[in-house]
């Protein structure tokens, strides 16, 4: 039996709604058109994002009409467990084992609300055993995918020998308000897609090993990133400040975790990261002094994928994973806090 978790296997579903970004530029421009002085300078961030498609559970014409909270999270609930569904069977396939294997659900999600909590709901669909333990989080945003991987390894760990699913659903696009023309809600309209991932974990198994969980909370930065209660959904909260906060507060606080486990960024052979934006990008691969294209499938996964909150880094390691090599790795992700997760994995 391992002494660290390891990831026994992963999975990743997207919904069937393509959204390709050229024609999402030009819906925005015409849904703003003379409702914000600043859509002219704001349309260029479509281009600009690295983003060729996204994935969305309802077309883009759904939004022009305008929808409240009540069939928004009805759609939420849906789509959510549709494909947390999807991913936990696809993960596992991948582990060889059914889903009487399973012995704990940590469900990770921030774009809706469920009560009864998402992973309930999931364990009644694919019929997971009655004893199961269940673990919902909310309100980590993009951080989700690395801090609710690192919480699902604890509950493994803290049992050896225990099967953690770990299921993030997002579906960040259901957010978008067509009555708010905020710079914030036309960049979210660049980014935004969605999509789920599953993962198992437990100490008893072949896998990646999940070692060293960290984490940081920066003061005085709740309104970095976020969501504003408002009557007609989800409003997003981006501060514009958060590149350059992540070029001048991470370093520090990376340093200080590699010190805390005896590491530096030479001990790593690759970088696993939520990729966010074009420009949090750029300043991550200035933070883990790569060059540019460096932080691997970070870029591609943006361009295919978009901003799927704390799906989004799952989708990377999945590519990682994919090209069969061996080393230690860096998983991190940013989201509201303002706060940054931090992974390091041991792949065989």
């Amino acid at each position: 039996m391992a002494s660290h978790p390891r990831l026994l296997g992963l999975g990743t579903a997207v919904p069937c709604h393509i959204l390709v970004q050229d024609e999402v530029k030009a819906w925005a421009a015409r849904l703003f058109n003379g409702r914000t002085a600043d859509i002219e300078r704001l349309m260029p961030a479509f281009d600009n994002a690295g983003i060729e498609t996204r994935y969305s559970c309802v077309p883009l014409s759904w939004h022009e009409n305008g929808h409240g909270w009540v069939e928004k999270n009805r759609l939420y609930l849906k789509n959510a467990v549709d494909l947390m569904s999807r991913a936990a069977l696809d993960c596992l396939e991948s582990a060889g084992l059914g889903v009487d294997a399973v012995d704990a659900v940590v469900a990770v999600s921030s774009s809706g609300f469920a009560t009864p909590s998402l992973d309930a709901l999931v364990m009644e669909r694919l019929g997971l055993r009655r004893d199961t333990v269940r673990l919902p989080v909310f309100g980590l945003g993009c951080a989700g995918g690395v801090i609710g991987l690192a919480r699902a390894a604890e509950l493994a760990r803290a049992e050896p020998g225990r099967r953690v699913l770990f299921l993030v659903a997002e579906l960040c696009g259901l957010t978008f308000r067509p009555g708010d023309a905020s710079k914030s809600n036309v960049i979210a309209t660049v980014l935004f897609g969605d999509g789920a991932a599953a993962s198992l974990i437990s100490t008893s198994g072949e896998g990646p090993e999940i070692l060293h969980p960290g984490e940081h909370t920066w003061a005085g930065t709740l309104d970095v990133m976020g969501w504003n209660i408002e009557d007609d959904g989800f409003g997003v909260l981006f501060s514009q400040d958060i590149p350059s906060l992540v070029a001048r507060e991470l370093p520090p606080v990376l340093d200080a975790y590699l010190d805390r486990h005896g590491m530096t960024l030479d001990d790593f052979d690759g970088f696993i990261c939520h990729p966010g934006g074009a420009k949090v990008i750029a300043a991550l691969e200035r933070v883990f002094r790569v060059s540019n294209g460096g932080l691997g499938h970070a870029g591609g996964v943006l361009r295919d994928y978009g901003n799927m909150s704390a799906a989004t880094v799952m989708f990377v390691l999945d590519r990682v994973l994919a090209e069969g090599k061996s080393g230690r790795y860096l998983m991190s992700a940013l989201g509201p806090g303002f706060s940054v997760g931090f992974l390091t994995l041991e792949i065989p």
